[in-house]
């Protein structure tokens, strides 16, 4: 197994967050090197594809969601020659000072001690930009609501 995880605090609601997340026409906005597509509901089982941009689209999956807390998707490569999955996670935590946003990545399967920083370290050094970009972007929207 390889993982990456990375945190950010905002002043931003986890409701707001949750918005994000829960409406994938928004992730462009935040994660603009991703193109998103759900077929269906944003709800445990739903399948879609991702293409991450100058790369073939692969089908994902959401496993998880819990409201204004978190979700998590799978995404398995047998197509690319390999046995791995890549997985990630999303949660929200309130805090007193704000709310705290963590984005997970992990890989598993043959060899992902070895493959996932090869596969996993390019996705993993634009994940600070993109849940940054995410809070941000929360905040800029509770913002100009007021």
């Amino acid at each position: 197994m390889w993982k990456f995880e990375h945190s950010v605090t905002t002043e931003a609601k986890a409701e707001t967050i949750w918005g994000l997340y829960s409406n994938i026409d928004t992730w462009k906005e935040w994660d603009g090197f991703v193109h998103v597509e759900l077929f269906g509901d944003f709800k445990e089982g739903t399948k879609g594809t991702l293409q991450p941009k100058g790369r073939d689209a692969l089908a994902y999956m959401i496993v998880e969601v819990k409201p204004l807390r978190s979700f998590s998707d799978i995404t398995h490569m047998p197509a690319a020659g390999i046995s791995i999955s890549i997985s990630f996670s999303h949660d929200i935590d309130s805090k007193e000072n704000g709310t705290r946003v963590t984005h997970t990545m992990t890989i598993t399967g043959p060899n992902a001690e070895t493959l996932g920083p090869q596969i996993g370290g390019e996705i993993s050094q634009r994940i600070p930009h993109t849940a940054q970009s995410l809070v941000q972007l929360a905040r800029k929207i509770e913002l100009e609501a007021v």
